[in-house]
């Protein structure tokens, strides 16, 4: 099970065995053995590719369901006897800053080295679906101040004010105690329309009844950063953030009374956290939770 999904994954039986550390015939020659015991081919395979057949997309998400489940097992049972091991997969939105993500996997990885590490970057509601579905064990998510995590559980991290962020030359830069009314007329650059890092921005505009102009769309801060300090628009970012990342600096900021605020939370899913899970949340300072572990 663990071939047929490198093959799936690389589309090539090479690299798929490269991955599994296994020479390719030996490989080639379980998955057809495999392909036998099933009475069904698994793969197409041409000069060219190599796909799944209807048969391989049936058997896939069970095989992955199947190879997690055996891995749960070895490490729950490890656990018993004080080790902690197994896979441990981690997603983080660009701008988290209640935690130090790098700092925590250190100490994680001093305590418990048979940890196997995976980090994905992505916007809070598809990473939020993510956790529920058991493709990532643990996430760092920043919502609106209105929202909460849904179908994960979840802990309350920190809470957090947006705040302006200029060009150097900006007439507002470094200006303290401005209302969002002071912004209206401005170009804006923000996260793409609908997502929670865009929601937040969006919904302070909205109670005080003003609309505003979103010339620019950019999945990351770094980008936000550059179209800013070419004068080309202003953004807004968390408060905390800016204090932790180098890339933005130069930039002016300017606080604003009525701006955007958001909540990062940690999150984990459901029934509860595995033994990787667990202690890498110790190593941010949350303990080892109960599933049922939430903010009040």
């Amino acid at each position: 099970m663990r071939y047929v999904i490198a093959v799936a994954e690389t589309s090539n039986f090479t690299r798929a065995a490269e991955r599994c550390h296994v020479v390719q015939s030996a490989l080639s020659h379980q998955i057809k053995r495999l392909e036998h015991e099933l009475g069904a081919a698994l793969f197409a395979r041409t000069s060219r590719q190599v796909r799944l057949t209807a048969a391989g997309e049936a058997f896939l998400p069970a095989a992955r369901q199947a190879l997690e489940a055996a891995e749960r097992a070895a490490a729950d049972a490890a656990a018993t006897v004080g080790e902690v091991r197994g896979r441990l997969s981690v997603g983080v939105i660009p701008t988290v800053a209640a935690v130090d993500v790098p700092a925590a996997l250190r100490d994680l990885r001093r305590r418990h080295p048979q940890v196997r590490v995976s980090l994905r970057t992505g916007p809070s509601d598809t990473l939020t679906p993510d956790v529920a579905a058991g493709r990532l064990d643990v996430a760092f998510l920043g919502l609106p101040s209105s929202a909460r995590p849904s179908g994960v559980h979840h802990h309350e991290l920190a809470r957090d004010r947006l705040v302006a962020v200029l060009a150097p030359d900006h007439p507002l830069a470094g200006a303290d105690g401005l209302d969002l009314a002071d912004l209206a007329a401005e170009s804006f650059v923000d996260f793409p329309y609908g997502s929670p890092g865009r929601a937040q921005t969006d919904q302070a505009f909205a109670r005080a009844g003003l609309g505003r102009d979103v010339a620019f769309e950019v999945t990351d801060a770094p980008l936000m950063a550059q179209v800013i300090r070419h004068g080309l628009a202003i953004g807004f970012l968390p408060s905390a953030y800016l204090r932790r990342a180098p890339e933005l600096g130069g930039l002016a900021t300017a606080t604003v009374r009525d701006g955007p605020s958001r909540t990062e939370y940690v999150i984990w899913g459901k029934p509860g956290p595995t033994p990787a899970t667990g202690a890498f949340l110790t190593a941010i300072g949350l303990g080892n939770p109960s599933p049922g572990h939430s903010a009040p």
